[in-house]
């Protein structure tokens, strides 16, 4: 076991392909710290050159609302009328703090996730006035 930190692209494809070699390895195995070991110096590479932006709060929204096979109008009367959630969920309006703490109920994600800032949509002006 010859245990070295991931510094470049190299090391990183060289570490992903010996932890696919011993990745079924025994955990009481010195294979298994090896797999360990490996496992905790690629996920420090990848957080560090790959990072991965968490969803801004309403696309978090849907992409759960996908997963629980929810519709929009599964929404209505948890933050609001059929036309507020088309509001929301197009980015016309920004979440409420009520509503945030609705949806993190009902759609059990984190509030620190729903309280992040996001674009609000362009709104189309009724004409120009001048």
């Amino acid at each position: 076991m010859k245990i070295k930190p991931i510094k470049t692209e190299k090391d990183y494809v060289q570490a992903l392909e010996r932890l696919e070699v011993i990745f079924d390895a025994d955990s009481n195995s010195k294979e298994g710290d090896e797999a360990e070991i490996l496992s905790l110096l690629i996920d420090n590479y990848e957080n560090q050159h790959y990072p991965i932006e968490a969803p801004d709060p309403i696309e978090a929204i849907k992409i759960r609302m996908e997963e629980m096979n929810l519709k929009q109008k599964d929404l209505v009367g948890v933050i609001g009328g059929k036309s507020r959630v088309s509001e929301i969920l197009n980015k016309k309006k920004r979440l409420t703090v009520d509503m945030i703490r609705e949806l993190e109920q009902i759609l059990h994600i984190s509030a620190s996730v729903l309280v992040n800032n996001y674009q609000l949509s362009k709104q189309k002006t009724k004409g120009n006035i001048g």
